[in-house]
């Protein structure tokens, strides 16, 4: 039987129609003025995203090369920083930083808890020469959110700049930059922002700035500098390298429809879909695996006693067409992922919990079809 295909892993995302259809469009030189005012429409579009007043910068890079370029623009050789981690991308903060010869006091929270706010403040009184925190606002592979809001207070009160890794969570869950103080805020556009992978984007605060005129670690490609000087120098903005240029006509036209949804709206769908996938998930009998705040981003459920999750994953994708994603890390082969953020919606979380059900009961797990489907839908359209 054909089914159609729907990717719902926690990035890549799919991609709206209108947005695919940018990429098609013939391609046009980054220097010229048409290019540029896109660019710099673009960039002020993802400020309003962002929630920020910020400067705004675009690197053609996955979201890892933004992480590096906060690394390589922020830090020094012997400086302190903190990284805050609860799973396997707030470790990333720490790989990347150890590969440039920077030692980090590493906090990391068992594996499906969210970081405690009080331990971070704990760990800045304890030692005021940390000069930056670096933690995840959803953690994709544990599927836990952490309380940026309630650290950024925190942070804020100190020396320290924060850092934050919003690549999975940025147009799926709240994130008020400004507002909740802080510093730097790196995305990548294949996740909430609704475009194919290939562009990282990081704001800047004031204090983020300050602290870049003194660091210290070799940069090039991922100077922060060099992209603000080609970004203001004239009335359009421009770039220092040669940029995406069909990644961003596609950014500026996900940005249009985000805008016309509505950020807030985007929250509340979000927020909708997650509980409807926990509500589902837990009706059936499975346990999760975020106890400790639960993304809205993305569902990790343990797997079962008596199921082969590689089995279960395979039989999803293969035979209905749904691409889940599995576990990373420590717990590869215990948990499995249900993405359900950028261009998502309800029926894509009635696909995904139908196709899992009947994926269980064809491994003889106990699971009364339609259970699941009743308690997403509860809370879908209750």
């Amino acid at each position: 039987m054909l089914y159609k295909k729907r990717l719902m892993t926690p990035g890549p995302t799919e991609v709206p129609p209108t947005v695919l259809a940018q990429g098609g469009q013939p391609i046009i030189h980054h220097r010229t003025p048409q290019f540029r005012k896109v660019l710099t429409e673009v960039v002020a579009g993802l400020k309003r995203i962002f929630n920020t007043e910020n400067d705004t910068l675009v690197f053609p890079a996955a979201g890892t090369g933004g992480m590096e370029s906060a690394i390589v623009n922020l830090c020094s050789p012997g400086d302190a920083i903190l990284v805050a981690a609860c799973g396997n991308f707030g470790n990333r903060w720490t790989n990347i930083a150890k590969a440039f010869g920077v030692e980090s006091e590493h906090y990391e929270v068992d594996w499906g808890q969210a970081v405690d706010p009080k331990e971070i403040e704990k760990r800045l009184a304890a030692n005021p020469k940390i000069t930056a925190v670096f933690i995840t606002l959803s953690e994709t592979s544990t599927g836990v959110e952490s309380d940026v809001q309630t650290i950024g207070a925190i942070v804020a009160k100190t020396s320290a700049v924060l850092v934050v890794d919003a690549i999975s969570g940025m147009g799926a869950i709240p994130m008020k930059t400004d507002e909740w103080k802080v510093d730097v805020v790196v995305v990548g556009a294949q996740k909430g922002l609704m475009i194919p992978p290939g562009l990282a984007m990081v704001s800047i605060s004031k204090k983020a700035w300050d602290l870049a005129k003194i660091a210290k670690l070799p940069k090039f490609y991922f100077s922060w500098e060099k992209s603000q000087k080609s970004m203001v120098a004239e009335a359009l903005a421009n770039t220092p390298y040669t940029p995406s240029v069909s990644l961003l006509m596609q950014l500026a036209e996900s940005i249009r429809l985000i805008e016309e949804e509505g950020i807030e709206a985007i929250w509340e769908r979000h927020a909708k879909m997650g509980a409807a996938t926990r509500a589902a998930m837990e009706a059936l009998g499975l346990k999760l695996f975020a106890t400790g705040r639960p993304s809205n981003a993305v569902t990790s459920v343990r797997v079962p006693e008596g199921v082969d999750g590689g089995k279960l994953f395979k039989t999803v994708r293969d035979t209905y067409g749904i691409t889940l994603a599995g576990g990373q890390g420590q717990v590869k082969g215990k948990i499995f992922r249900i993405g359900h953020l950028g261009y998502a919606d309800d029926w894509d979380v009635i696909s995904a919990v139908a196709a899992i059900e009947r994926a269980l009961l064809e491994q003889g797990y106990k699971v009364e079809l339609g259970k699941g489907l009743a308690a997403a839908e509860k809370v879908l359209f209750g």
